[in-house]
């Protein structure tokens, strides 16, 4: 269910931008002037200088406090406090109160003429605030927000704006109005008053966003990284976009634990093996947005790399940590959690300590489902032993 109320409110926010409607107030974010003015801003909160970002929004609102961008900016800023571990919770509120202040301004302007922008920052303020409400399992405040976003939606649709900025939220729409039934047939009821969509179309927009626009250029490259190596299963474009991404923000802990994830799955083990201990460093050092989560990913490619030359003692190390920054978080039935469960009993059994391993795999077989590839293992080579 979380996952479906996600993808719905994505797409949400891909729709916000479609728009064409004669303002009356000034238009704050087709203005180069005010481009300049948060260019800071947003590249400091990209790379978790948040205190930094912050003060620039601040500056910003306090020169224009009648328009909802400062607002939205302040809240955006708050989500990519959250995006490390989704499950943490200290920036709800914050979060909320800056997303309510944006849509409250919004509604101000859209009221007085101002179509595009006002229904631009509500759809898109809903759809976050709708997402945060899935991820805390909260269905009926999720379902309210997305309800509230469609309203505004329905004025966006088809009013297309030929603009670097619109030209991302056609994209998403493109690929996830076609992505959504192919992959949760139950809400085809609910998208068939949608337009048709366009996949292929949809990831040149992302390309063409991420090259050419403002503010959506980096949530463009951040959704065309994911779309790349889930759904295309092109690790290479994938690759190339999460070496930019970390690159240019090198310090954002949610795109450095994802460079660091495809270049494992590209065979790049020395890079990984890079990349991983950078990101324990940052946890040891208290790096903002680098915790346990992050630290889990790390020490399970670590512990992989480090398996597979041979060296069993530092290998065990790692998936040690991984397993304890996975008992920190609550992460016990997560993918690299039982993994490391699964090679620590491997490694167990190559080294001839049959109870230990055999200990190991019935830890796994508790903690995975029937089906899973980690559970089947574990089950034969318990019948092995």
């Amino acid at each position: 269910m979380r996952n479906i109320i996600l993808t719905l409110t994505m797409l949400l926010v891909s729709l916000a931008g479609k728009s064409q409607v004669a303002d009356s107030l000034p238009a704050l974010l087709t203005d180069m002037n005010v481009q300049i003015e948060s260019t800071e801003g947003i590249n400091s909160m990209y790379n978790f200088d948040f205190k930094r970002a912050d003060s620039q929004f601040r500056w910003i609102k306090s020169k224009y406090p009648w328009h909802p961008l400062p607002d939205f900016l302040l809240g955006l800023s708050q989500w990519w406090r959250i995006m490390p571990n989704v499950l943490n919770e200290q920036y709800d509120e914050e979060f909320l109160f800056h997303m309510d202040s944006a849509i409250v301004k919004a509604e101000q302007i859209y009221e007085r003429g101002s179509v595009i922008e006002g229904a631009f920052i509500l759809a898109a303020a809903y759809a976050f605030k709708g997402r945060l409400y899935a991820e805390r399992k909260d269905w009926g405040k999720a379902a309210s927000a997305a309800s509230s976003a469609m309203g505004y939606l329905e004025e966006c649709r088809g009013k297309e704006e030929f603009s670097p900025e619109i030209l991302f939220g056609d994209g998403l729409y493109n690929y996830y109005i076609e992505w959504i039934p192919e992959n949760y047939p139950m809400l085809k009821p609910i998208i068939m008053f949608f337009e048709d969509g366009d996949k292929k179309l949809g990831i040149q927009q992302l390309k063409d966003a991420a090259n050419n626009a403002f503010y959506t250029r980096t949530e463009a490259q951040y959704f065309l990284m994911r779309i790349q190596a889930n759904e295309l299963k092109d690790q290479q474009a994938a690759l190339f976009t999460a070496d930019y991404l970390h690159k240019t923000y090198p310090n954002n802990a949610y795109f450095e634990r994802y460079y660091a994830r495809i270049l494992y799955s590209n065979g790049q083990y020395r890079r990984c093996q890079q990349v991983a201990h950078d990101i324990l460093h940052k946890i040891d050092s208290a790096y903002l947005g680098y915790e346990a989560n992050s630290g889990r990913y790390a020490a399970f490619f670590l512990g992989e790399v480090y398996s597979a030359r041979g060296d069993y003692d530092t290998a065990k190390k790692y998936f040690e940590l991984s397993i304890k920054y996975g008992d920190e978080i609550g992460a016990q039935e997560m993918g690299y959690y039982i993994y490391s469960v699964l090679n620590l009993g491997e490694i167990a059994m190559k080294e001839g300590n049959e109870d230990e391993a055999k200990d190991y795999f019935k830890r796994v077989k508790k903690l995975s489902d029937r089906g899973d590839r980690s559970n089947k293992l574990a089950k034969r080579y318990l019948k092995e032993m």
